[in-house]
């Protein structure tokens, strides 16, 4: 609606009202300023969690040299089909580690209820980085149970109310795109600002109309990489497709750019990043039909191959 602001001053533990011309929420994925605009008509919303939870574990430094433990220019993955591990590096030669698992069912987090279940379950699950975790059962046990949530609503503009980063679209962290969809909806309200020169009434439509579909877009490749994270590296046929995009990549530059490299590496919309993902996979599949690719994709049937994968 259009009515005061109620701030709360946390100092002081008093709530007053405030009138603004604009109030911007970017107050979270359990944003109140959204909750407030919930309760007005036609506004939709929907909160999706997944049946899996993390917990942050750690990989120290080594302890003589201060080096890295593990390959250090790398993204870890011990994929194990409905659940997985992943380790990144930090700069202090620390790894942050995290564990996505069920809450319930096999690898489920229910099943470890004390340090000896716990050991029991890396050793069965992930047996080669047991020994390089001396904080395992620390951290696990002292760490909270992280949830996953994907929030989406529309519209993000109620009244002189809109909604911005996470309090209008709440992702997983599967691409580690949340936080920079936050910053392009900035970005890309700076220049409608400019270009419809201070006009709130232009900018906020235009703004939720180009936000929105690219919200929904890696929010949508989110919960698909996770999948391909925990299950899919692990599988010949999809290795040998990714073998391929980043051949076609390196030897055409210009012409083609594998989605993971699209959302990350580049301004490309996340919404046609997402329908790139469908087609490229579509055209992969293909491809993999191919008579002896196995023998000939890298030479005499890379310039077809080319050709149809071009994006650019």
């Amino acid at each position: 609606g259009n009515g005061p602001a109620m701030m709360l001053n946390l100092k002081e533990d008093e709530i007053y009202p405030l009138d603004a011309d604009l109030v911007i929420g970017a107050d979270g994925a359990f944003s109140m300023v959204r909750n407030s605009m919930m309760k007005t008509d036609q506004f939709n919303y929907s909160q999706s969690y997944e049946t899996h939870g993390y917990k942050e574990l750690t990989i120290p430094p080594d302890e003589v040299n201060g080096s890295f433990l593990i390959e250090k220019n790398a993204l870890h993955i011990w994929p194990r089909k409905n659940f997985m591990l992943i380790a990144l590096p930090n700069l202090d030669g620390s790894f942050t580690v995290t564990l996505f698992a069920p809450y319930k069912g096999e690898g489920g987090l229910d099943s470890i209820t004390g340090e000896a279940e716990l050991i029991t379950y890396f050793k069965t699950y992930f047996p080669d980085v047991l020994p390089i975790m001396p904080t395992l059962a620390y951290d696990f046990f002292n760490n909270p149970t992280g949830s996953l949530v994907t929030v989406k609503c529309f519209p993000w503009v109620v009244g002189n109310n809109m909604l911005i980063g996470d309090a209008a679209h709440a992702i997983v962290p599967f691409y580690g795109q949340g936080m920079n969809c936050g910053f392009e909806d900035c970005s890309v309200l700076d220049e409608l600002i400019e270009a419809h020169n201070h006009d709130w009434s232009a900018i906020l439509p235009a703004y939720q109309q180009s936000r929105k579909p690219n919200a929904d877009g890696i929010a949508d490749l989110a919960l698909l990489n996770f999948v391909e994270m925990r299950d899919l590296v692990a599988d010949p046929e999809f290795l040998f497709k990714r073998k391929i995009a980043a051949k076609v990549s390196e030897v055409y530059p210009d012409r083609f750019i594998p989605v993971y490299s699209m959302v990350s590496f580049s301004h490309h919309p996340y919404a046609e990043a997402l329908k790139e993902y469908t087609r490229q996979d579509e055209v992969l599949t293909d491809v993999l039909k191919m008579p002896g690719i196995e023998e000939k994709w890298a030479t005499e049937y890379l310039p077809q191959i080319a050709e149809r994968l071009f994006n650019l």
